[in-house]
């Protein structure tokens, strides 16, 4: 007679059998038992679920009693039992509740710490000549959320520190009216928007959202979240990636469009337009081998929807559709300003046609801008090094019209005055209408983005410096970075950083720069937050040293 054990003779190796069956099957259930057991009164991590081979296996194989293939097969069974009832116990226990419609979520952000010592001066001019330090600890915080849902959506949020679209940075010590107040300390929507991705070259996203661009910091503040609607055009051939953006950017609600007279818009009511700016970008991304490519873009800018106040329609501030001046408050010697170099920051101007708010004269004014934009990359890969040479080049197509307009304006302010100017105005300086910058980073490998904090790797290290010119009426004087040339066109100046990383999370930041003006001539417009007494600015100069931990 046979069995699965084999002949019954003899008696003792069938028994044998039998109990060793029994036995594993009893070990099994003992285990079965065991980690059923540990999940009913355990609370703890997924550590104590799981567990090193078991001692009641180890016996039996020392004894002879079962095989190793058959205390592996055992264990094999046992720890796959503990790992499924971890999930299950995990799906039925987890706090954190995510909709079953979310695809995946990553939790991202950083936290910054920084010295910075910003020096401005003005012109030398008897008395006049002066200067502005700020020797300042900073920090900032970002912490996001983003993914991707079902049927080919994304998804995006983010807050950070501080309310200015240009910076997250609040510097220490500055909430009032106590010591380590915290009325600057507010968190704010940074990013919040939606998106949708039905194939590989196309995508569409709507809110407020990273910019969608390729551009540089020469003409984008790194921090600015554009609000509005972006579309994505991706095609390969060969080896050369082409890429259109599309960008229809919120620039300013002007609502209400219309007011009807005393209805607490003014006298004569209130009739304006949204402002949009819209974005045509074509370019591409040519791998030339493996470890050499270039990239190109090309940029349009277009503003609608501007209205230049006048007598009949004081216009809304702060007054984005009359002309942008660009000069400070100076109007000669022995005059009411005397000061050159005084910006009248905190003084407004109501000249209808050249309106104003908190300066003198218009710094903020989109009129005449048609901008084309041309940044640019060279990326080498060499042996353990990365290099990139970059650059970006921008020209203001109406910049000449642009030019007259501050021209005529700065004319206006002077022309205007209670107690009479000393001097005239400056012919108008028509060529001043291009931006450009040229640099190069240098870093090990898969390094570069470090120095702009893009990036973070333990032991990663990157230098890199570059050029940079910005005449006068050459940019959207409200999107310019606010650290280097501290947000102000008519300035020109160096650029280094260095940056180390002391893990995959931490890495610190050093970085300097000095600008001086271009056209002295001309003031350096713009509305930089942190020095905004001065202008013309003479010479800037800026030192940074950060701390970053990025997750």
């Amino acid at each position: 007679m046979q069995s699965s054990c084999g002949e019954i003779r003899p008696f003792t190796p069938f028994f044998r059998c039998v109990l060793n069956r029994f036995t594993i099957l009893a070990v099994a259930a003992l285990l079965f038992s065991s980690a059923a057991q540990a999940q009913i009164v355990s609370n703890t991590a997924p550590e104590s679920l799981s567990a090193p081979t078991d001692p009641v296996l180890s016996l039996l194989l020392e004894k002879g009693m079962i095989t190793e293939d058959e205390a592996a097969k055992t264990q094999a069974q046992a720890d796959a039992l503990r790992t499924n009832m971890a999930a299950q116990y995990f799906a039925e226990n987890n706090k954190w509740k995510i909709s079953k419609n979310i695809k995946d979520m990553e939790l991202y952000g950083d936290v910054r710490l920084r010295y910075e010592d910003r020096e401005e001066s003005t012109p030398n001019l008897g008395a006049s000549k002066g200067k502005i330090d700020l020797y300042r600890f900073r920090y900032s915080v970002r912490l996001g959320l983003r993914g991707e849902a079902f049927d080919d959506f994304y998804y995006g949020v983010r807050l950070e520190t501080s309310a200015n679209p240009r910076s997250t940075w609040v510097t220490f010590g500055t909430g009032s009216p106590d010591p380590f107040g915290k009325s600057q300390s507010a968190i704010n929507f940074g990013q919040a928007y939606l998106g949708w991705r039905p194939t590989s070259w196309f995508d569409f996203t709507a809110g407020k959202m990273p910019n969608p661009l390729y551009t540089s910091s020469m003409v984008w503040s790194p921090s600015i979240n554009p609000e509005g609607l972006a579309e994505h055009l991706k095609y390969t051939v060969g080896d050369i990636d082409f890429f259109g953006n599309f960008a229809q950017f919120l620039y300013q609600d002007e609502n209400p469009l219309y007011a009807s007279p005393n209805l607490g818009f003014g006298t004569f009511g209130q009739a304006g337009d949204n402002i949009f700016q819209i974005a045509w970008q074509g370019g591409l991304n040519y791998h030339i081998t493996t470890n050499i490519s270039a990239k190109v873009g090309a940029t349009i800018y277009q503003y609608f929807g501007l209205k230049q106040t006048s007598a009949n329609n004081s216009g809304l501030s702060p007054y984005f559709g009359d002309p942008y001046i660009g000069e400070g408050a100076y109007t000669g010697p022995s005059s009411a300003n005397p000061y050159l170099g005084a910006s009248g920051f905190g003084t407004s101007w109501n000249l209808p046609g050249n309106e104003s708010l908190n300066y003198p004269n218009n710094q903020v004014g989109l009129d005449h801008l048609l901008v084309l934009e041309i940044p640019f990359e060279f990326n080498v890969k060499y042996r353990h090094l990365n290099f990139r040479a970059f650059g970006d080049f921008a020209y203001n197509l109406d910049g000449r019209a642009r030019a007259n307009a501050a021209a005529q304006g700065y004319n206006n302010y002077l022309a205007n005055q209670i107690t009479p100017a000393t001097i005239k105005g400056f012919s108008p300086q028509t060529s001043d209408v291009k931006a450009y910058q040229f640099g190069l980073a240098v870093g090990n490998e898969d390094s570069l983005g470090l120095a702009n904090g893009t990036t973070v790797k333990k032991h990663a290290w990157e230098v890199r410096s570059y050029w940079q010119h910005v005449e006068q009426y050459s940019l959207d004087p409200n999107l310019l970075d606010l650290d280097f040339n501290a947000g102000a066109e008519n300035l020109e100046g160096i650029y280094a950083a260095v940056a180390y990383g002391f893990s995959d999370n931490v890495m610190a930041t050093v970085r300097y720069g000095h600008a001086r003006r271009i056209n002295n001539l001309l003031g350096t417009g713009g509305t930089g937050t942190d020095i905004p007494q001065i202008n013309p600015i003479k010479s800037y100069d800026l030192l940074q040293a950060d701390l970053t931990f990025k997750f």
